[in-house]
């Protein structure tokens, strides 16, 4: 299943990623060549999330929330410990119990769209393709992997399904790539699981909350820059 948090807007931050003037043959050769920043289709990712648990071979219920920062500061903050928003959280059903007729709930993964907006260009492909990344690095995180404890086991079945799904560098094999700046192997470092958390419930509410606070703060005109 996949779930959009309702307040997500990344129009403004994607014009600050991309300010390509409006003249013909203006801006940087870097961004007219950048990958589209689009949102993808809930229904595309719901196909790649399939797809994915089958590569994993992790059956049963998975719930993928896109959100933004905000929210991610937030969850990582609740069950982290760690203030401060990261592209990619896991969290594990413990003991998942399988209903009659139902799979089992195997766990939630919630993604900053905000982080993977920023990220994508930097690995010079789509937002999609780096929402992927993201889901199949959450997905293995659910299977039991932890890149942080194991001797290399995620990392080589990272590789592995990555390849089969037609993904570029996966999360742990950037934080080794030496082309990448320190700045980025630096981000990529960040742990990404959560032995607890919350259930697919609590993540819809939690971002209905979100919604709800944000309507009742006062509103702010915005000013936006329009290069001609």
């Amino acid at each position: 299943m996949i779930l959009i948090d309702p307040e997500l807007d990344l129009s403004a931050a994607a014009d600050a990623l991309n300010p390509v003037s409006a003249k013909p043959g203006a801006g940087s050769a870097k961004a007219q060549r950048a990958k589209p920043l689009r949102l993808p289709s809930t229904r595309s990712l719901a196909q790649f999330l399939t797809q994915a648990q089958a590569a994993v071979r992790l059956r049963g219920q998975v719930t993928v929330l896109l959100t933004g920062d905000a929210t991610m500061r937030d969850l990582n903050r609740r069950f982290r410990g760690k203030n401060k928003a990261t592209d990619v959280l896991s969290f594990p059903v413990e003991n998942p119990v399988q209903r009659q007729g139902k799979n089992p709930e195997k766990g939630d993964v919630a993604i900053s769209v905000e982080t993977a907006l920023r990220q994508a260009p930097e690995q010079e492909h789509s937002l999609a393709i780096e929402i992927k990344v993201l889901i199949l690095h959450g997905l293995l995180h659910l299977a039991g992997y932890d890149h942080e404890t194991d001797a290399g086991e995620m990392k080589r079945r990272e590789r592995s399904l990555r390849e089969r799904l037609g993904l570029p560098l996966g999360l742990i094999e950037r934080t080794a790539s030496p082309t990448l700046s320190p700045k980025a192997r630096k981000d990529g470092a960040r742990v990404r699981k959560a032995t607890t958390g919350p259930s697919t419930r609590s993540l819809r509410e939690l971002a209905q909350n979100d919604k709800a606070k944000k309507a009742s703060r006062p509103k702010q005109k915005s000013v936006r820059s329009v290069r001609s």
